[in-house]
């Protein structure tokens, strides 16, 4: 399969409420010389139906799967949560006949069928592995030095380590780390990197997420981050578009911009704010563009 070809899988969540992410992703891949192929009439990727119906989640998977198997493309997952649906349900079905033949038992009834012929990346690992870091570097036009920023790599981008095989580490994860200082960016270190953003459960308790959440800020506070990098639209609404909100909870002040990484490095490539939808952002980054036009 081609290197620099890729079927987008856009999920539910990024077309609808976060199009930076989107629009940032596929400027910076155009200029990397990644194709992506718009995937037709896909589904969603079954990940909120897990807790409810699993066979009805491997179905849902599976079906997105046949569609990139046809198209001959492997899949390329901006959201973490589809990036792990899609990913272990690949594996699964390829390891289990039993499974297989069980899902495929589903798929008959829209005349389709798994077969295990293609692979699933997150963005995240097409640029460090396929991309590669080479050739990203050489891409940066505008290092973003003097400038110390947070990685948040989220839960489903390392985990489970038995269905991800990219050989990051998901209690210490540096793939994101990695890829955030090709930039130019100062990654810092701070205390529970690899904790979750508590999102997941925050349609039945915003207490605790939101208590996860300010806890997470505050440790990238106290390392002088000036901004978050997120890679997942989940964990992105949890700082972004839920911040305020934290901030009202605990009276306390933030204003942390929370970027797409996509967005960062398409500072250091050269694009501008508008270029990457960064006004979209619901805690404005001002401070930070403000420092990279005096840098």
């Amino acid at each position: 399969m081609s290197e620099t070809k890729y079927l987008l899988f856009l999920g539910c969540v990024i077309p609808y409420r976060l199009s930076s992410y989107e629009i940032s992703t596929r400027k910076v891949l155009a200029k990397l010389g990644v194709d992506v192929v718009e995937m037709p009439e896909f589904n969603c990727c079954g990940y909120p139906m897990d807790s409810v119906n699993h066979d009805l989640m491997l179905t849902l998977a599976a079906r997105n799967l046949c569609v990139a198997e046809k198209q001959g493309l492997e899949i390329l997952a901006l959201c973490n949560g589809c990036f792990c649906s899609l990913n272990e349900t690949n594996k699964m079905l390829k390891e289990d006949k039993e499974l297989r033949e069980k899902i495929n038992g589903y798929l008959k009834e829209i005349n389709m069928e798994f077969k295990g012929t293609t692979e699933v990346k997150h963005l995240v690992h097409v640029l460090a592995e396929d991309v590669r870091f080479e050739k990203i570097k050489n891409a940066v036009k505008r290092p973003l030095t003097n400038l110390y920023v947070a990685q948040h790599s989220g839960c489903h981008l390392v985990r489970p380590t038995k269905f991800v095989e990219h050989g990051d580490d998901p209690e210490n994860p540096k793939m994101l780390k990695d890829l955030i200082k090709l930039t130019g960016a100062e990654c810092v270190d701070y205390q529970d990197e690899a904790r979750c953003c508590g999102n997941p459960i925050i349609g039945v308790n915003e207490e605790v997420p939101f208590e996860m959440a300010r806890e997470k800020l505050d440790h990238m506070r106290v390392a002088k981050a000036e901004a978050m990098i997120t890679v997942c639209p989940f964990c992105h609404l949890m700082f972004d578009l839920n911040q305020p909100r934290i901030e009202k909870t605990f009276n306390e002040k933030f204003e942390m911009p929370v970027l797409h990484y996509p967005q960062l490095l398409g500072l250091a490539m050269g694009f501008s704010p508008e270029e990457l939808a960064l006004n979209t952002l619901r805690v404005k980054p001002v401070k930070l563009l403000e420092k990279l036009r005096t840098n």
